[in-house]
């Protein structure tokens, strides 16, 4: 509701078999090559498969300069709590 960007940090192909609408996909390991596309001045929710790549996500993106982080755990568990 407050504009965040979703970022599914999972790889390309798990992310075409299933993610949230309008959310980015950076895989985790591409993370440092892509800060450009996200906005620092936004909150940023970070999702994967089961949560854990996601904590990763967010403990980069805290590191470099992204205020507003949160783990969203896993992507279907978050669809869900979306709608």
């Amino acid at each position: 509701s407050r504009g965040a960007t979703i970022v599914a940090v999972r790889t390309k192909a798990e992310y075409q078999q299933g993610h949230i609408k309008g959310s980015v996909n950076i895989p985790l390991n591409n993370l440092p090559n892509h800060y450009s596309k996200l906005n620092k001045a936004k909150p940023v929710i970070t999702c994967c498969a089961s949560g854990v790549r996601s904590a990763q996500a967010k403990s980069i993106l805290k590191a470099n300069g992204f205020a507003e982080v949160h783990n969203g755990g896993g992507w279907s568990g978050l669809n869900n709590r979306l709608n």
